[in-house]
């Protein structure tokens, strides 16, 4: 089998055009990588990035500090506030539904219940401190009820 001279020059001047495109293809890439400069001013971006990339390591650090620190404040404060109204002295009507119990609780279920009752003569005023959903002091039904009311909205 006897190759064509005449061919076999086609298929190098098609290789030789496809090299040449190919090396102008690799040469733009190259100028846009670079932008513009050279070895040196690449170097100096590498190091530039790389000195961002540290400042955003330690900015993610300090983040996750700050964002640790304001997560244990949010659970030491109060997250649920609830009030019942109530007429503490039912058949005399005295007073009327001016009476309440506040629950101010946080999400570990710590807080306090203040209670008022009203009547014409006096207001009555106590607190009664909270630790676990749970006091020290006896609750009145209005207390617990506001108390049940505020851990369901933590919940």
């Amino acid at each position: 089998m006897i190759i064509n001279p005449l061919y076999v020059a086609y298929v190098l001047i098609a290789v030789c055009v496809l090299l040449i495109g190919w090396i102008i293809r690799l040469e733009i890439k190259l100028g846009k990588f670079l932008r513009g400069g050279n070895a040196k001013s690449l170097e100096n971006t590498i190091i530039d990035a790389h000195k961002k990339l540290d400042m955003l390591v330690e900015f993610r650090k300090d983040s996750l500090a700050y964002f640790g620190d304001v997560e244990k404040r949010l659970r030491r404060s109060v997250q649920a506030i609830e009030t019942v109204r109530f007429n503490p002295f039912k058949g005399s009507g005295e007073g009327g539904n001016q009476s309440f119990s506040t629950a101010f609780v946080n999400e570990e279920g710590n807080g306090v219940v203040i209670s008022s009752l009203y009547s014409r003569e006096r207001v009555s005023i106590f607190s009664k401190p909270l630790k676990k959903f749970q006091s020290t002091f006896e609750l009145t039904e209005e207390e617990s009820e506001v108390l049940g009311q505020s851990k369901k909205n933590i919940s």
